[in-house]
């Protein structure tokens, strides 16, 4: 079932949705083949609720990489030629451009540190590196990203005025994964890592403040360049973030981190501009709104409600 909203193209009067992973989460053996529209977008007929295409990330899922992320259309130049696309930057730690109208493939590349991608077929299947795919009774696979993903549920951003695609993310995220030779059995290191498997440590920590080591594993906000996948700044923060992206006709950017920091970033650059400590960790993605010709930003930090303004 769809984990957050989905995006609507009034041109064409299609609804975009994403799916969720099939249960059991991390064995398949129960539930062979693809399982069909899971970890996928859904596009559906506005009027009717129709089925008008699909497309699934995570075929045959068992690392809980669920399509809990908020699809995002835009109309862009594509080789040459106008093109209505959707962005999407998944759980599996790949950044994918799809036709929005008709489903096509157009690209997939990952966004953060990943290992278990060996390409893609002609359709945009994905196809599982070699040796990354745990098996029954097998060695222990190193895999990136882990459990919560190169992103989840967090709203990216796109920006018409500089034609980047924006992205909080967690990179070198990874885990020790082995799966047990009976059906319904899996044994991974920890949730969120660094828990008997000698995964990577970073995760909720149970809502504590954590500086950590850079190689442990970290939050980012990242631009990348939709045409090609690559990424063209990054914003490095010594915790996690579950923040969502906003972007402005002023070329700034808002985020947030699991520190409590809230910052503003030079949509172009990704050059600092200002930075705060609120009393919480900041979960939400911020919203702008103009009162009386003046404009705010507001945000959520933990339980209360933030609004910043430039000095009249």
């Amino acid at each position: 079932m769809p984990a957050t909203t989905g995006s609507y193209d009034p041109e064409s009067n299609l609804t975009y949705w994403g799916t969720g992973n099939a249960g059991p989460d991390f064995d398949g053996d129960a539930r062979m083949g693809d399982n069909l529209y899971c970890n996928s977008v859904l596009a559906l007929d506005a009027d009717t609720g129709k089925l008008k295409w699909h497309y699934q990330f995570s075929p045959h899922d068992e690392r809980d990489w669920d399509a809990a992320q908020i699809p995002l259309l835009a109309d862009i130049e594509w080789q040459g030629q106008p093109r209505k696309v959707m962005m999407w930057a998944n759980h599996n730690g790949v950044f994918y451009v799809l036709d929005r109208t008709t489903g096509k493939f157009l690209l997939g590349k990952a966004f953060t540190t990943i290992n278990w991608l060996g390409g893609f077929d002609e359709n945009g299947r994905p196809k599982w590196a070699d040796g990354k795919l745990p098996q029954p009774g097998g060695e222990q696979v190193l895999l990136y990203p882990g459990v919560e993903g190169g992103t989840s549920w967090y709203s990216p951003s796109f920006s018409p005025r500089t034609g980047l695609f924006y992205v909080s993310a967690w990179d070198n995220y990874h885990q020790n994964v082995r799966k047990a030779e009976k059906p319904q059995a899996f044994v991974e290191g920890g949730v969120f890592g660094g828990g008997g498997g000698g995964g990577s440590n970073i995760g909720w920590n149970g809502g504590n403040v954590t500086e950590r080591k850079e190689e442990d594993g970290f939050g980012v906000v990242r631009a990348i360049d939709p045409h090609t996948g690559e990424k063209k700044w990054e914003y490095k923060m010594t915790d996690i973030t579950m923040a969502g992206v906003l972007t402005t006709a002023s070329d700034v950017l808002f985020s947030g981190a699991h520190n409590a920091n809230f910052f503003a970033l030079d949509a172009r650059t990704g050059t600092e501009l200002w930075k705060t400590k609120l009393a919480g960790a900041v979960y939400s993605g911020a919203m702008t709104f103009s009162v009386g010709g003046r404009q705010f930003v507001e945000v959520a930090g933990g339980n209360t409600m933030y609004v910043f303004a430039l000095r009249q």
